[in-house]
């Protein structure tokens, strides 16, 4: 065994035998985030032999105030190439396996079969749902972790007949009880933290040492430095999945009217009068917005009487795209005489098609 992790098989509870474990691993880590990178820092310098990465985004500035892989230099790059050179760097000795594309329905089950263990580094209820189901149907144990402004939880499901994530959490949250990230937030050094123990929790299933936490949830407070547990336990039905749903998004029956980006650019060329509101916070306002646009947060929507007209088509739009249907959705039930449009994909994609 190489004299490059003597500080762990010099331990009597770890020892040689429990680092070729780690070295035969094979571990997915879907998410190249905040999460998801200190479990691969962590993972590839402790020896696990194969390291699969997952994700299709591409570094972006409010990025690196917690996810500390990357630099200003690698703006606007993938972030596999970015994380890909990086662990290279740090261990030749480890596997990679790169997929470049998000998890879905089509390529869950081919990608995850091909793993020993999931780490769920993610930001959104689709995809835990996803890996939940994909790794009941596989019979594959994954890490869990979220985050949420100055606390964090982890727990790990599937393991060893223990529960999964529908027994802790049975359906998803509809659209209106998802937290928005965009305003909600999250302090830069919490990931650290949550990742850091979703890596801890990784060895531990892959190795069998310590007690693995299933069927506990850890919650920690970063503004109190606590640490608490919560027992759950398994309910047999949700270990029958034998095939994934139709489609992992929240149940929303309601067809909202919508633009692209491209198509409001081409709105905003033309002669077209319109209204448009932009239902960010004061504080992402005053960062950047389009020039006609105006400031109402989505809190606040009541005090949009005095700026709309019966004869103008209203335009909303938020950072993402996710606020700005919200806001839609109330507005139509309080002014069903107006014609109202949300931007698809928000002030991200509109900063890609402006000139």
């Amino acid at each position: 065994m190489s004299s490059r992790y003597i500080r762990q098989t010099s331990l009597k509870d770890f020892g040689p035998d429990r680092q070729s474990k780690l070295f035969e691993a094979k571990v997915l880590v879907v998410g190249l985030g905040g999460l998801g990178l200190p479990v691969l820092q962590y993972l590839n310098a402790m020896g696990v032999g194969t390291l699969g990465l997952m994700d299709q985004d591409v570094v972006e500035l409010h990025n690196l105030q917690r996810q500390v892989l990357y630099a200003e230099k690698d703006l606007g790059r993938l972030k596999l190439d970015v994380v890909h050179e990086k662990l290279k760097a740090q261990n030749s000795q480890t596997t990679f396996k790169l997929h470049d594309t998000f998890l879905t329905k089509e390529n869950a089950l081919g990608v995850i079969k091909e793993y020993d263990l999931v780490v769920d580094a993610t930001d959104n209820f689709p995809t835990r749902y996803l890996i939940n189901d994909s790794c009941v149907i596989l019979n594959k144990p994954f890490i869990y972790g979220a985050l949420h402004s100055f606390e964090g939880h982890v727990s790990v499901f599937n393991h060893q007949g223990g529960p999964t994530y529908r027994c802790l959490y049975p359906e998803m949250p509809n659209a209106e009880e998802i937290p928005n990230c965009n305003e909600n937030g999250v302090l830069g050094v919490i990931p650290g933290i949550i990742g850091t123990l979703q890596a801890l929790e990784a060895v531990k299933v892959l190795t069998g040492i310590g007690e693995v936490l299933s069927g506990k949830l850890l919650l920690y407070d970063g503004l109190n430095q606590q640490l608490s547990k919560i027992n759950f336990k398994t309910n047999s039905t949700n270990k029958k999945i034998t095939q994934l749903q139709d489609f992992y998004e929240p149940v929303d029956c309601d067809i909202v009217p919508s633009v692209s980006a491209k198509t409001f650019q081409s709105i905003r060329e033309s002669n077209k009068v319109f209204t448009l509101i932009d239902v960010r916070t004061n504080e992402e306002f005053k960062e950047n917005h389009l020039d006609e646009a105006i400031n109402i947060p989505l809190s606040s929507l009541d005090a949009i009487e005095k700026h709309i007209d019966s004869n103008k088509e209203v335009y909303i739009i938020c950072q993402s795209g996710k606020r700005s249907e919200l806001a839609l959705k109330q507005l139509r039930t309080v002014h069903p005489d107006l014609t109202f449009y949300h931007i698809l994909g928000g002030m991200n994609k509109m900063m890609t098609v402006c000139p």
